[in-house]
């Protein structure tokens, strides 16, 4: 899995790395952690980033969510409409 910041010439370099963090599922407390920042920056920094209107997307190969091959299994099934 990948993620794409789209927008992010708009965010500062502290700001792409906590909304980069926190897109991964990393809590406030672990990001101050590993930026060596306060809890409440990173969450200025945050709040800061969102209201620049980026967007985050998820890119995931479709093999990944077992979605792709689905019609050529239904093929022959007699579930076919």
């Amino acid at each position: 899995m990948k993620i794409e910041i789209r927008g992010v010439e708009k965010l500062s370099f502290r700001e792409r790395q906590v909304v980069a963090l926190k897109e991964m599922g990393k809590s406030a407390e672990e990001i101050a952690k590993r930026l060596d920042l306060s809890p409440s920056t990173v969450a200025t920094l945050y709040n800061r980033a969102k209201t620049k209107g980026y967007e985050v997307v998820i890119i995931m190969p479709g093999d990944a969510l077992g979605i792709f091959g689905i019609d050529a299994e239904m093929e022959g099934t007699g579930n076919e409409d």
